[in-house]
């Protein structure tokens, strides 16, 4: 007789719903100035966002919380091809649609972009949490059965991204990968030793690269050079002091009418901070605090490890970006163009990340814990 499932997790659908419908307000009044003088339309982020990123997280989300998350198990082998191969198409002319030197877009018939890194969080993690559970925590230990084999496979994926360049979602792919790892039953001192490893390469990548040494210098010295490098931070550390403690009111930045770069995306924690104030940025940070929380008890309830494994790379994926995002704001991380989840502009990375939350909800109704 099948086992009966429990009801979706209703407080943590409740949390992740507070956020991205409080992500659509403040995205409506943060991009309207920049819609306006680029497209003559104030809603044309907030309605690109609802009709590219948010309806196709909700059908996504739906349907991933209907298929049993054990399937993904299945077929985890394939998800890491997948996952290399959407990397690699960035790179062919005519389907990147990269801006610059970068590339890591990829253009849908000329109609939209869909940046496949984001994509890759969510497939590479079913990959690696079906390959973990496989391998066992004896097996995870194992320097040329475990150790080896994780670092090579985790070393492609971060090396197509470094090649895009993208260095945002490598470094958030990493941590949630070592995150995984460890709670896989790896060594203390394997993970130290991989984060320490990746701080190195990180200092090499800023050496090598110049725009980056200029991040870093301006993080080390936001008024270093405040009309050139340093504009970006200087100009959201005015906004985030200027709102205060209760804020200027919803609508009511000034920082977003051309003075503050990437306000509908990278940026828009520090409009949050200067319409609504110093207690409700707080919020911001206390209700993803309060995703992961409940990720995580989701993961230690999943009758499996690969149900373990996939919700809580999800809670530390999620999470690790927003205080990432909100760090680079406040001048304590540099700059990393990271996206505030479900709150910034960008079509893939909240469809993506709404899927990855129905996977957990699946997770939820098969949990062992007491209803």
């Amino acid at each position: 007789m099948a086992k009966e499932l429990r009801p979706f997790d209703y407080t943590y659908l409740a949390i992740v719903s507070a956020i991205a419908l409080f992500g659509m307000m403040m995205l409506a009044s943060a991009s309207a100035p920049s819609g306006y003088a680029r497209f003559s339309d104030s809603y044309y982020f907030v309605t690109h966002q609802l009709v590219f990123g948010f309806l196709p997280g909700l059908a996504g989300m739906l349907a991933f919380s209907r298929i049993p998350y054990t399937f993904w198990k299945k077929i985890a082998w394939n998800l890491l091809l997948v996952s290399i191969v959407l990397l690699s198409v960035v790179f062919i002319p005519g389907l990147s649609a990269g801006i610059g030197t970068a590339h890591s877009w990829i253009s849908v018939f000329g109609l939209f972009s869909v940046q496949p890194s984001e994509i890759v969080k969510l497939t590479f993690l079913f990959y690696l949490a079906a390959w973990l559970e496989k391998r066992g925590e004896m097996g995870v230990r194992d320097i040329h059965g475990g150790l080896l084999p994780f670092v090579g496979t985790l070393g492609i994926i971060l090396l197509l991204l470094l090649l895009q360049p993208d260095v945002g979602a490598m470094t958030i792919i990493a941590a949630a990968s070592l995150a995984v790892y460890f709670v896989a039953g790896a060594p203390l001192v394997y993970v130290g030793g991989l984060i320490g490893a990746g701080i190195a390469a990180l200092a090499l990548l800023i050496g090598l690269a110049p725009y980056r040494a200029a991040r870093f210098t301006t993080f080390l010295n936001p008024e270093l050079d405040p009309q050139g490098v340093g504009y970006h931070i200087n100009q959201a550390l005015l906004a985030i002091g200027s709102g205060g403690i209760f804020g200027l009111g919803y609508g009511h930045s000034r920082q977003k009418f051309q003075y503050l770069p990437e306000v509908a995306g990278d940026s828009i924690y520090a409009v949050i901070a200067e319409e609504m104030g110093m207690l409700v940025a707080l919020l911001v940070l206390v209700a993803f605090l309060a995703f992961l929380w409940r990720t995580l008890k989701i993961a230690k309830e999943s009758p499996d490890k690969f149900g373990k494994y996939v919700a809580t790379g999800v809670g530390f994926w999620v999470t690790l970006q927003a205080f990432v995002n909100v760090g680079s704001m406040v001048a304590i991380m540099p700059m990393t163009g990271i996206p505030l989840p479900l709150i910034s502009y960008g079509g893939t990375s909240m469809a993506v990340t709404m899927c990855a939350i129905g996977v957990v909800l699946n997770i939820s109704r098969h949990g062992k814990g007491q209803e």
